[in-house]
């Protein structure tokens, strides 16, 4: 091991929206609000594997097509060297099956970006926000 190496942390989330433009989101049973679903990349899986393992472990739902990347941030409540991709499928049927785990997924749901849930987190309102405008996103999560 190199002691002078930092190691670094990689997670994906996905905004999966469907044909009505509403954004999956979940709620997990170890932290509060509402999310994207995601997770770490596991090690020889790509990230953009990660992002649709996730969406069939958590969201129920199988992609049609490899989601596209939106953006990298830098994740610093996690720590300086966790980062996130955000990757962006369009199109997305509804759950064809429940989520992998109920243990880790206590509630999945499409909504409406302006009509998310109250509990939904700052982080993914941000995100939904910057895929919606014109604006560059931003750097951190």
């Amino acid at each position: 091991m190199d002691l002078f190496r930092p190691r670094l942390s990689l997670g994906v989330r996905l905004l999966a929206l469907d044909d009505l433009g509403r954004v999956l989101l979940v709620r997990h049973s170890y932290v509060p609000g509402w999310h994207l679903p995601g997770g770490g990349v596991e090690p020889g899986e790509t990230a953009r594997a990660a992002a649709m393992r996730e969406a069939r472990e958590e969201g129920g739902i199988d992609l049609a097509e490899p989601p596209e990347l939106f953006h990298v941030y830098a994740n610093r409540a996690l720590g300086r060297h966790d980062h996130v991709l955000l990757f962006l499928a369009r199109g997305v049927a509804g759950p064809t099956r429940p989520p992998a785990s109920r243990l880790e997924i206590r509630e999945t749901g499409f909504f409406a970006p302006g009509a998310l849930p109250e509990e939904t987190t700052s982080a993914t309102r941000n995100r939904i926000a910057e895929m919606l405008s014109a604006s560059p996103p931003a750097d951190l999560w």
